[in-house]
Parts: structure tokens; sequence; C-alpha cells
């Protein structure tokens, strides 16, 4: 699956990248690499590390999960979390609220308090 996930991300950064009239040159010293190694982005030859996704998708002016649409995996989890069977870690997400400061605390309740959730009868 990596290997089809790399050729599959490859292609999207090469149509991307060809629809703004880019070159590999430019695309790789906008985000600090070679042009040989944007080559091998665009094969498939190489993964693309999650800072380097960021970068790309910055540096292309699309949405980060521009490069998992039409991906068959990423479409299937899609639908499961739309059902609500994605498994959340709830001890990951505790850390992460520990681990914040005061202020983006406040901000973080804030935005709860804003997110609407569906109720749904039971029985």
């Amino acid at each position: 699956m990596e290997d089809n996930f790399n050729k599959h991300l490859g292609n999207k950064l090469k149509l991307r990248r060809l629809a703004l009239g880019l070159t590999q040159t430019k695309v790789a010293k906008a985000i600090n690499v070679t042009f040989q190694q944007i080559q091998k982005y665009e094969k498939g030859t190489n993964g693309v590390s999650s800072i380097r996704l960021l970068q790309l998708a910055n540096y292309l002016k699309v949405p980060i999960n521009y490069f998992f649409e039409d991906f068959p995996d990423y479409a299937i989890n899609i639908e499961k979390s739309k059902e609500g069977h994605m498994n959340i870690n709830y001890n990951f997400l505790v850390k992460l609220y520990s681990e914040l400061n005061s202020d983006q605390k406040i901000k973080f309740s804030k935005n709860i308090q804003n997110i609407e959730v569906p109720i749904t009868k039971v029985g």
C-alpha cells in the first residue's frame, strides 16, 4: 500500500505543479530540496515526510488533504469516520489538552462550546 500511496501522491504533486506552470527546480528551491528529490517524489520512488508534505501543500496552495483525495484507503476511512466507526484515542487527546497553557485551554473551551453535536434518539 505504501508504494501505491507514494505513486498516488507523486501524481497529485506533478498535476498541481504543472497546473501552476512550475518547474521541478522551482518547487525544489521553495522547499529546500534538490530537483532530483522532486523527481523521486513525483515518480513515487521516495515517500514524502510530513513536514515536506506540509511545505508542498503551502507552496502549491492546496489543503494537505489534496494529496490524499481519490486514494481508495483514504476514501474508506472518510466513510468510516462519518459513520462513527473511527477509533478515537481519548488518552492521546487528554495528554494533548494537558500540555496546553491557560490561554490555549480557554480558547479551546470556547471553540468546543461552539460545536453543535447532533442529538440522536436511542430506542
